[in-house]
């Protein structure tokens, strides 16, 4: 149970874009699968444990009011509070703090989420946070509202769309989902908005804003291309209700010959090249259900060939590049190391021996505690005879590509489970293998 018992949900929305399926309905009524989504949402918070909510509420709050009565039904006590004019997604939060309770979760009324509330919040509370952010990567960064953080997850910055052509951010959304607490806010006049106002003052001042990073599904439904595809996630087993918060199957990547050209040891940005059918393959494993993490060994870092700016720049290139495909991944892991010394330039502290330098398992290992992943249903797909060693180890399916060095470095002796031509080919079996499963 989760240790943050209260829910706000901010349901103001007129849903006017939806207006021509279902006439005059606030956006948090709007069907998905037979329910609303204020539905589904608070089944989800009551699942994790939340006995209480504040839903505020505009246009045609009589409706949301009649339709969740006093809560009982959803084993929950929910209060509704009506906005007199809009007040933005925080007006009416930021106006209400004397009848909130010391921390509590905030929705947005238009999201369908399958998250484990109970883990995000423990995240919250573990680190000491003031405001913690859902963060997820997406198909479409270049229109997104982004989120800038550091390397131990604080938020430094809001970049929000559109953005400058020539920028390049980090795929890093912010999801409408957030875990606050009270005394980290302060009352305020008028509309107000979480990313624009809200967030932005905290980080000004020093408070301690987290973003929690998570592969689990969440997406707004406010406009009907919207809901068309939170409907087919949902009939399609992408959008997993009942499961939500149990360890999902990934697919991890090799980086170097099995998404991009290999080009020797990269140290700038420029010179990432996307191997064909990269986006294409990757989309069609996200909508098999499958997480995408990239594991992959950077000693250019060690070898001082390039600073962990630099690759950090690769990668920000690399989910930009995707992001044109249509596709994305849910985390990049990398190891730093390297133990062979001699080189003009190496750093001391980072050559040395390791577990996450593959084949060591270390970054699986991580990636598995960090986004609830499970490695028994899990695969890998690289170019090197290291990356069947590293499934070897970590209990992993692995399929070895012809692309990059193809397996020529001969590294290691372990067996791949299959070899494909290319990433789209490795695809294709992975998606083979569980058609034949189910």
């Amino acid at each position: 149970m989760t240790a943050i018992d209260h829910l706000v949900i901010v349901a103001g929305g007129k849903g006017t874009r939806l207006s021509a399926l279902f006439g005059d309905i606030p956006k948090a009524l709007v069907p998905v699968g037979g329910k609303p989504v204020l539905q589904h949402q608070l089944e989800l918070a009551a699942k994790a444990g939340v006995r209480s909510a504040t839903i505020f509420a505009g246009f045609l709050a009589d409706q949301i009011a009649a339709f969740v009565g006093d809560g009982s039904r959803f084993g929950m006590t929910i209060a509704i509070r009506v906005e007199d004019a809009p007040l933005g997604n925080a007006g009416a939060v930021l106006q209400s703090l004397d009848i909130l309770p010391e921390r509590f979760f905030v929705m947005y009324g238009d999201v369908m989420m399958a998250v484990d509330l109970e883990r995000m919040a423990r995240f919250h509370l573990d680190h000491a946070a003031a405001f913690t952010a859902f963060v997820h990567p997406n198909d479409h960064p270049f229109d997104s509202d982004l989120i800038e953080a550091d390397a131990d997850g604080r938020v430094t910055a809001l970049h929000n769309a559109p953005h400058a052509p020539h920028r390049v951010y980090d795929n890093l959304v912010n999801a409408a989902l957030y875990v606050v607490e009270r005394n980290a806010l302060a009352p305020a006049p008028g509309k107000q908005d979480f990313t624009k106002d809200v967030m932005p003052g905290l980080i000004a001042s020093g408070a301690r804003v987290l973003a929690y990073r998570s592969a689990e599904y969440i997406k707004d439904m406010g406009t009907s291309e919207r809901l068309a595809r939170v409907e087919a996630d949902l009939e399609s087993g992408k959008l997993d209700l009942a499961n939500s918060g149990k360890p999902r199957a990934a697919v991890f990547l090799d980086r170097d010959g099995t998404l991009n050209v290999e080009k020797g040891f990269l140290a700038s940005p420029d010179g990432l090249e996307l191997l064909p059918g990269v986006g294409a393959a990757l989309k069609s494993l996200r909508q098999a259900g499958y997480s995408l993490v990239v594991v992959t060994n950077q000693p250019v870092i060690a070898r001082g060939e390039a600073s962990e700016d630099d690759v950090a720049a690769i990668h920000r290139r690399l989910e930009w590049e995707l992001g044109k495909e249509g596709a994305y991944l849910d985390a990049v892991y990398l190891c730093p190391h390297h133990p062979d010394k001699g080189f003009a330039g190496e750093r001391p502290e980072l050559k040395i021996a390791c577990q996450c330098r593959k084949p060591g398992t270390a970054m699986v290992e991580q990636a598995c505690r960090e986004l609830n992943l499970n490695a028994k249903a899990s695969w890998m797909i690289g170019d090197q005879t290291r990356d069947v060693e590293l499934a070897r180890r970590a209990g992993l399916r692995a399929i070895l590509v012809r692309t990059g060095t193809a397996g020529r470095d001969a590294n290691f002796s372990a067996t791949p489970d299959f070899v494909a031509d290319d990433l789209r080919a490795a695809a294709d079996l992975i998606l083979e293998q569980k058609k034949a499963a189910a």
